[in-house]
Order: C-alpha cells, then sequence, then structure tokens
C-alpha cells in the first residue's frame, strides 16, 4: 500500500487530481522516517504495508507521547505508566511519601513538569530527608530553566552522596552549573563523572564545554568514544542515548 502510494505521489498529474493524496502520503512519510530514525521497526512495517490511519496512530501514540523536554535527560529506572492510578489510590488510602515521589517519576518521564514538581513537593512535605526526592526535584526544576532553584538541592544531595543513581545527579549538576553561566566548575564535574561512566550525555557535553574553551582535540577524543561506543551497544541503550549520538556527530561535523 505505502509503496504505490510512493509511486502516485511521484506522479505530477495523479497529483494534481488528488490534491487529498499528496497531505495523506506526506504524513505517512514523515512518521515512516521518524520510526525508522528513533529504531521503531515494527511501527515503520506497519506504516509503510498500511493506510493513513496507521500514521495517524504512530503520531499519538508515539510521537506526540514522546516528551522533547526530559528527552535525553530521563533518570534511572523504568516506569510504567499504567501505574499512575494505582499510585493514586495509594496516595488517597495510605498518604506516603515514597508512592508522590514514585509518581512525581512518572510524571517527570512523561514530560510533565509541573505535576511532577507538585508530587515532588508533596512527598518532601511528609520525608524532608530523602535524598531521591531531592534529587528528582532538583532535576525538575533544572528541566524548567530554574537552575537557580536547582543548584542547593542538587548540591545537598551530591554533598551527601557523591556517586547518587551511578552519577545521574552529578550529571545534573554539571548541567545546572552550565546553567548559570559556571562553566569551569561544570566541566570539573562532568571529568569527575566520565572518569567513572562512559554516559553519552556527560561526554557530550564535556566535548561542547572544550569546543567553547577552544580545546577540539579534547571534544574530539570524547566524541569518539561516544561514537565507537554505540556501534556496539545494545539496542535499548542506543535508543536511550539517540539524541546524544545524533549530537556528538554533529559536532563532530564542525571539528
Amino acid at each position: 500500500m505505502f509503496a504505490s502510494l510512493l509511486t502516485d505521489f511521484l506522479n505530477i498529474g495523479y497529483l494534481m487530481h488528488s490534491p487529498w493524496l499528496v497531505i495523506v502520503t506526506a504524513f505517512q512519510i514523515w512518521m515512516f522516517v521518524h520510526a525508522i530514525r528513533n529504531g521503531e521497526w515494527l511501527w515503520a512495517v506497519f506504516i509503510f504495508i498500511g493506510w493513513g490511519i496507521t500514521a495517524l496512530l504512530y503520531f499519538f501514540l508515539v510521537y506526540r507521547a514522546a516528551a522533547p523536554v526530559t528527552r535525553g535527560f530521563e533518570l534511572p529506572g523504568a516506569h510504567d505508566r499504567r501505574r499512575i492510578r494505582e499510585l493514586q489510590a495509594q496516595i488517597h488510602h495510605l498518604d506516603k511519601a515514597h508512592h508522590y515521589s514514585q509518581l512525581g517519576d512518572i510524571y517527570f518521564q512523561q514530560g510533565k513538569l509541573e505535576k511532577a514538581e507538585h508530587c515532588y513537593r508533596a512527598a518532601l512535605e511528609r520525608d524532608a530527608q530523602d535524598l531521591d526526592t531531592r534529587a528528582h526535584l532538583g532535576q525538575c526544576l533544572l528541566r524548567q530553566k530554574r537552575a537557580a532553584e536547582a543548584r542547593p538541592l542538587l548540591e545537598g544531595v551530591v554533598a551527601e552522596n557523591p556517586r547518587h543513581e551511578y552519577g545521574y545527579t552529578q550529571m545534573a549538576l554539571a548541567e545546572t552549573l552550565a546553567a548559570l553561566g559556571e562553566t569551569d566548575a561544570a566541566l570539573r564535574l562532568w571529568q569527575q563523572v566520565t572518569a567513572e561512566h562512559s554516559y553519552p550525555r556527560a561526554k557530550v557535553q564535556l566535548a561542547e564545554l572544550y569546543l567553547s574553551k577552544h580545546q577540539p582535540e579534547l571534544a574530539r577524543a570524547e566524541l569518539n568514544d561516544v561514537l565507537s561506543d554505540d556501534v556496539h551497544a545494545p539496542a535499548f541503550q542506543r535508543k536511550r542515548d539517540r539524541v546524544w549520538i545524533r549530537r556528538a556527530k554533529g559536532l563532530m561535523g564542525k571539528l
């Protein structure tokens, strides 16, 4: 079906008499290309062999479901959206801090940052010392471009546990310092993270700081590591890190 539509799309005479097909086919090609670029192979197959309704379903269930604000800045761990109602019920009956915090994590992953912030603050009202909640609230504020508010939360967690959540909190603090213009402090923190972890998120942003300080060779070394590691990474990791891989390729093209 998709192949025949593409043939018709390339037939100028046919398009002149069927302008609606131009819109449907262009939309379907757009969704097909997006599915391929993002490793959504099963969706790509259905879009290829199906009609416009498949592309429309992909648009609402996958394309729009992605959270641009937090894409590439996920919290560690996986979160099931179906747990929202379950957690809301537990909050209603038990009113426990960790339930608020878990619900905030789901909203964060969905990019619903105001809802996430509300849940994290409710959790801290019930348990002000919880490291995970403080760190996640800091990251939530950072994604809302409120770096000054995020800083004391993230600094406090890192001071208590520098390796909190496998370096994720350190990464958020480095991004906060960079957002506040403290690039030297951010660079030192990125160097600490990359000394223990090979996260593309850390290496790419460290490379960007090296470039801003006119140190292209150091930047190239970090980017080469990212791109060479990506070739051998498992599929789930490549999908998670694709934002940073594209960014690394873009930077390499400028060197």
